[in-house]
């Protein structure tokens, strides 16, 4: 059983990777989509040095998949099938993702890696969205907010601790960010060897969402 694991940065994503292991799962590597225009992970804006900290934290390999600014959904499409096609060739065999509970995600997953020689598994599914961001805090689960929706959650929490914001408890508001509402960057789990000391930056609206920067504390840097 080869996993490769979906890698968004973000707390869910690191804590599929947490539940995988502690289940008996071998994770042998992580792939994440990068903007080649911005060089950033896609949708969480997380510069690449940070990807790269957690990868090594994790103590896995990382496939940056390049994919263009704009990206048309046939030409991600096309990338992922190709990378899929790949990994399959290199005897992967399940890929793991962390989506929570939008069933269209799932099911889109689940048509696009249909015959092709690899299962799709979501080791986080179906977990009630409050009683998991408790868990993740009580475990020692760390992350930062890096994007935000503003139309649902106040511009005040950009680039805070994703407990701030579960202790908020905002109406309307997923704990898990789940619908869009907010984004994050993990940086200390019971999955890595160590915590990734990052340091804040600027805050800027994009697109209608507001985006914090984040980069590696110099003494963290190789």
């Amino acid at each position: 059983m080869k996993t490769l694991l979906s890698w968004s940065t973000g707390k869910d994503s690191a804590w599929a990777l947490h539940l995988l292991r502690r289940s008996g799962v071998e994770v042998a590597g992580l792939f994440t989509t990068v903007n080649s225009a911005f060089e950033r992970v896609a949708m969480h804006a997380v510069r690449q040095e940070l990807v790269t900290a957690q990868a090594a934290s994790a103590g896995l390999p990382l496939e940056e998949i390049p994919i263009p600014y704009p990206c048309s959904n046939a030409d991600y499409e096309r990338i992922m099938g190709d990378f899929v096609a790949l990994a399959r060739a290199a005897g992967v065999t399940h890929m793991a993702f962390g989506d929570l509970f939008l069933t269209d995600i799932r099911h889109y997953r689940e048509e696009r890696l249909a015959d092709t020689g690899i299962t799709p598994i979501f080791p986080v599914w179906g977990i009630p969205t409050d009683t998991l961001a408790r868990d993740m805090i009580a475990a020692g689960h760390k992350a930062r907010i890096t994007c935000l929706d503003p139309g649902k959650v106040p511009e005040r929490f950009a680039g805070e601790e994703f407990a701030a914001l579960v202790d908020a408890a905002l109406p309307g508001v997923d704990p898990c960010g789940e619908n869009g509402e907010f984004h994050t960057f993990c940086y200390a789990s019971p999955a890595f060897a160590r915590p990734i000391p990052v340091i804040k930056g600027e805050v800027v609206t994009r697109d209608g969402f507001v985006f914090t920067d984040f980069a590696l504390q110099d003494a963290a840097r190789p």
